[in-house]
């Protein structure tokens, strides 16, 4: 190589160089509008300020988008937050069994967008004014088992298991079993809740407001029941 010939620069060199120096454009500002480049947003070049000013307006609107998103997020939660705050105010203020069901079912479907709901409960009453609710309709060993080896609810389509207890036409479903949260105690029910939107209740859906909703259910059911001394 001659001495008029220019050793070739990689572009790692000229990272470097300017990561070490980083007062070069101070001295050369003026080259930051002789430099042009592409423009993303259609044809021509622009300068690198012009450029770079693109870049930070393109990621001040994925920001602000996401911020969107987050907020109609947040509103939702408010909304199922009072919806289920609702839910439990009118549980408490139900005086008989059967009010207790129709309010149960009523307020699924008005409130939580449910197309149809179903309570089962395994152990049976010694109350003989109830013995014949269908809430005391027996279901399979296996049903029984399925129910109770899950850790959260069920969101998702129909299991297979699940049989006929719902209308077939329903295209989502969420299963949640009811009991307490104490390590030794097994559901002693089951809430089913059916839609015929086939994404109100999907596979991989955060199950907390159906775990909320379960728990109130089931702590009504049992004061219910107790009172009648099952």
């Amino acid at each position: 190589m001659t001495n008029n010939q220019h050793e070739v620069v990689s572009a790692e060199q000229v990272k470097d160089y300017l990561r070490n120096h980083p007062n070069f454009f101070e001295k050369n500002a003026t080259l930051l509008t002789e430099i042009t480049l592409p423009n993303p947003h259609g044809n021509g070049v622009i300068s690198l300020t012009e450029r770079q000013q693109l870049a930070q307006r393109d990621k001040i609107r994925v920001i602000e988008a996401m911020m969107a998103q987050m907020i109609v997020h947040a509103e939702e939660n408010d909304a199922t937050s009072a919806k289920v705050h609702q839910l439990s105010v009118k549980l408490l203020n139900q005086q008989s069994y059967t009010a207790l069901q129709q309010l149960i079912a009523e307020t699924l479907k008005l409130d939580f967008a449910v197309t149809d709901s179903l309570i089962r409960i395994w152990v049976k009453p010694s109350n003989s004014a109830i013995v014949q609710d269908p809430t005391f309709t027996h279901v399979s060993e296996a049903f029984n088992e399925w129910v109770m080896s899950l850790s959260q609810p069920y969101c998702g389509t129909k299991p297979e298991i699940l049989g006929d207890l719902l209308d077939s036409k329903l295209q989502s479903f969420a299963i949640i079993p009811l009991g307490t949260k104490a390590a030794d105690q097994r559901p002693f029910g089951i809430l089913i809740l059916g839609a015929e939107d086939k994404d109100r209740f999907k596979t991989g859906m955060g199950t907390l407001y159906l775990e909320h909703i379960g728990e109130l259910v089931a702590a009504s059911l049992l004061n219910h029941l107790f009172a009648l001394n099952l």
